[in-house]
């Protein structure tokens, strides 16, 4: 039975993204429109650093990125109130999103990224400002998501992850 506390806006933020999840995939090109990719500034896909923060490269990607934002953005919700979470996660992600995209743009224009993963590591820089204790845990868990895939030859945006981490610290300083 669902309850009040259930409602958080980490929550409606979850179901909302496995929704564009499923809309994602079962729409042809999907991953293109919706994904962060040259489409953007080249044919006026001005959506898609919001958009991409919803779509996923399948369900292992989402179902992390879930679990993660579940136990961080919950966190921050509970402590910091719903409209600092909203707008650390939203203008967050979509800076990350910019700013990453600039680096698909220069560097390594063939990338099409998808993924919430940047607008939760915006999070996870966020609470490491504050949380003193955990942060060389939270700095080691991004290094650790960062730079183990590549190692196994996943593609991934470690770009992104770097970039969100940075901009949450800074939200933090800013936000104090």
């Amino acid at each position: 039975m669902l309850k009040t506390k259930d409602f958080t806006s980490t929550n409606i933020i979850i179901v909302i993204t496995i929704i564009m999840f499923l809309v994602q995939t079962n729409i042809q090109y999907g991953s293109l429109y919706l994904g962060l990719n040259l489409y953007f500034t080249h044919a006026g896909f001005y959506w898609q650093p919001l958009t991409s923060m919803f779509s996923h490269g399948g369900f292992g990607h989402i179902a992390m990125n879930m679990f993660v934002l579940y136990q961080f953005g919950n966190l921050i919700e509970k402590y910091r109130g719903k409209k600092e979470f909203l707008l650390i996660y939203f203008v967050g992600g979509i800076l990350t999103s910019l700013l990453s995209y600039l680096y698909i743009y220069y560097l390594d224009n063939q990338v099409n990224l998808v993924g919430a993963s940047g607008a939760i590591c915006v999070l996870m820089g966020y609470i490491a400002y504050f949380d003193k204790y955990q942060r060389k845990g939270i700095i080691t868990w991004i290094l650790i998501i960062s730079v183990a895939p590549i190692l196994i030859g996943l593609p991934i945006a470690w770009y992104s992850h770097f970039i969100g981490f940075a901009l949450g610290f800074v939200f933090g300083v800013v936000r104090k």
